[in-house]
């Protein structure tokens, strides 16, 4: 009979207390003991309490393998008792009589009457585990965990997701916190009230003119959206947004025109200047080109009785030289040219040429949100999501390195297709793609989808754009990529000691198979990895999962409000088809071209909920739940947070030199994960 303490730690979260009662149990390697209760005077398990309590184990177990968390009703009830409630649970640590304190980090809700099993926290793969108690436990976690979180296709085509019908029904450890749910419904409604107060969300006409925009302009301005509302109209704004806008992901270098792109010499001389040719741009590689091929003749919508139009336009920029500004020279709306496809050119007529970009910026929504925003930077991130949960135990190092970076990516993403994807709802009734337009797209891109797009060093390289100037896009996340890859090259060098100890890491392997297959749907051609080989490979997979499920996400989705709530810069739809011919585009005929005003409404107020993290925010380098427990994992976190926060300052002392701030890739600005 041996007498020790367990000092118990509860979240500080809204509900994280429980009136529920809990007891132990220790598993050891000469058996497991009997149920210990923790009890005492007055309240245990209050929100962001730590508690000490004395205990008593009646028989020896040897060494302790494993803790046993189990919670009931309270034996006797108030007089007013609470329901059965849910309990986070941060930690146990045991205080033996010898050796060492043994943490247990936990980090779990624990609903109603049942049990966890914990494990000491020192990080195991899967061949360090040598007692067969401890190989069953990790087998039987993910046994349940697999059975929790299923697979299930939503649409054929895309990649699979949660099997889950409601967010009502998703499992507390997934789930938005309370305040983070409250926040976020009650700035969809005061966004709605203010809308509808003002008469815009039931008007299903067209906007009267550009300054009756400016009603809608003044919801909710921020600094970059005064910014954009006051440039819009530029050519080298225009051009600025393809480097570091919403979406920053399509530029490559042009080496030579194509086919069905025939611009001449004539044609741009306005803009390059009589000294110079088309060919001789190309060879020094000043000339830049944005296809938005992937939308010809893509299935359109009908919104408020009306079919809406989409155009597969090619934008041919121009790299001034020193560090002069990129500028557009050429747009065709098609992917055929001819005499219902004429060349747009900044030497045209103001309206024309304002058309033909507002078409380009129309692409750029359709594009952005259904591929850059909607498949990469979520339906990606929730296939790494599931299969962590799936396939590697809490114990894992990899499973302790990436849940920071899953934190409530399943519970947004099912709001998503409650909400935005459904029929009925946002896509469907504001977007001139529609649901079927959407996955279409989505389909399209998973045939062309490729690990080097998802890998910024090699896609930068891939689009020759290593070298164009003021590109921050590019300069931040490269910051960011080599932060994330440093700090999981150290984790990864302190439980992988050789390429061998990845190959035999069968559920490493068996993570790996699952996104390929899941994610990827065995394709191939795509180049994802279906297995790892190596630990430089394992370094470069992880810093790809962990820079995409945050400063990705980050960088095609804070700026979506800023982008769009002057409507003419980014509109969702257009309302008559693309242009066939030059001289005829005039002020009423580029209104009533772009979308209505409740469409305008309903997606500006889906995107002011989209751009920012509705509170409970956790930024990129921040683990306040500590699931490594050793020094070396610890010391590693603390250097990666040092050199984001080096970045955070050479990002600011930046800033304050450039007429529009780049902050998306703000390290304190960019969350762990996706999460709204």
């Amino acid at each position: 009979m041996a007498k020790f303490r367990v000092r118990v730690s509860t979240g500080e979260a809204c509900g994280a207390g429980t009136w529920d009662k809990v007891s132990v149990s220790l598993v050891g390697t000469e058996g497991e003991s009997a149920l210990l209760p923790l009890d005492r005077l007055g309240r245990e398990f209050s929100a962001g309490a730590e508690e000490d309590f004395e205990v008593t184990l009646p028989q020896d177990v040897g060494q302790v393998l494993l803790l046993r968390a189990h919670k009931t009703l309270p034996a006797q009830p108030l007089l007013c008792p609470p329901a059965p409630d849910a309990w986070f649970c941060r930690w146990f640590q045991l205080e033996l009589p010898q050796g060492a304190a043994l943490r247990f980090p936990c980090y779990q809700w624990l609903e109603g009457a049942g049990h966890l099993v914990l494990r000491e926290g020192t990080a195991k793969v899967s061949w360090a585990d040598r007692h067969p108690t401890l190989q069953q436990q990790r087998q039987k976690e993910l046994e349940v965990r697999r059975a929790m979180y299923s697979w299930k296709n939503y649409i054929q085509g895309w990649p699979q997701c949660l099997d889950q019908m409601t967010v009502k029904e998703l499992d507390l450890n997934i789930k938005y916190s309370v305040v983070k749910n409250a926040n976020f419904y009650l700035k969809a409604k005061s966004a709605f009230i203010e809308l509808k107060f003002k008469g815009l969300l039931d008007r299903t006409g067209l906007w009267r003119s550009l300054r009756e925009m400016r009603r809608m302009f003044n919801f909710h301005r921020t600094p970059a959206a005064e910014y954009i509302y006051e440039h819009w109209q530029e050519d080298a704004f225009f051009a600025s947004q393809f480097l570091n806008g919403l979406n920053p992901v399509l530029i490559r270098r042009c080496h030579s025109l194509p086919e069905n792109f025939p611009v001449t010499d004539a044609m741009v001389a306005p803009v390059l200047g009589p000294e110079t040719t088309l060919q001789a741009e190309l060879e020094r590689g000043s000339l830049f080109l944005v296809d938005h091929a992937i939308l010809s003749d893509i299935h359109t919508n009908v919104l408020n009785g009306k079919p809406q139009f989409s155009a597969a336009p090619m934008t041919l920029l121009y790299q001034c030289p020193g560090h002069g500004p990129l500028l557009p020279l050429a747009i065709q709306l098609s992917q055929t040219p001819g005499p219902n496809s004429p060349i747009f050119l900044p030497s045209d007529d103001k309206w024309d040429w304002l058309l033909a970009k507002t078409w380009v910026r129309y692409a750029e929504f359709s594009v952005h949100e259904a591929l850059t925003h909607l498949l990469h930077a979520h339906l990606l991130p929730e296939v790494f999501a599931m299969a962590t949960l799936r396939q590697l135990p809490h114990c894992h190092p990899l499973f302790k390195l990436l849940v920071p970076h899953i934190r409530y990516t399943l519970h947004i993403n099912t709001l998503a297709r409650e909400l935005l994807i459904a029929p009925g709802q946002v896509v469907d009734r504001s977007t001139g793609l529609g649901i079927e337009g959407f996955s279409e797209l989505i389909k399209r891109n998973m045939t062309q989808l490729s690990y080097t797009d998802l890998c910024l060093p090699e896609d930068i390289q891939a689009r020759g754009v290593e070298d164009i100037p003021g590109y921050y896009y590019r300069d931040d996340g490269m910051q960011i990529w080599r932060a994330v890859e440093r700090f999981v090259s150290e984790i990864i060098g302190i439980y992988y000691p050789s390429d061998v100890s990845v190959q035999d890491d069968q559920e490493l392997q068996a993570w790996v198979r699952e996104i390929f297959s899941k994610g990827f749907l065995e394709r191939e051609s795509s180049g994802m990895p279906s297995s790892l080989d190596t630990r430089e490979a394992l370094v470069k997979y992880l810093t790809m999962v962990i820079f995409t499920c945050s400063a990705r996400h980050a960088a095609v989705s804070a700026g979506q409000f800023d982008s769009c709530v002057w409507m003419p810069n980014l509109p969702s739809t257009m309302q008559l088809p693309p242009p066939t011919s030059k001289g005829k585009a005039r002020p009423e005929g580029f209104i009533a071209t772009l979308p209505s005003v409740n469409v305008t409404c309903d997606v500006i107020i889906t995107l002011w909920m989209l751009s920012k993290e509705p509170g409970d925010r956790r930024p990129l380098g921040t683990y306040p739940d500590e699931h490594f427990i050793e020094e070396a994992p610890k010391q590693s976190i603390a250097t990666f947070q040092n050199h984001l926060a080096q970045i955070s300052r050479a990002i600011r002392e930046r800033n304050q030199t450039l007429p529009l701030p780049y902050t998306y890739l703000d390290p304190p600005l960019i969350e762990n994960s996706v999460s709204i």
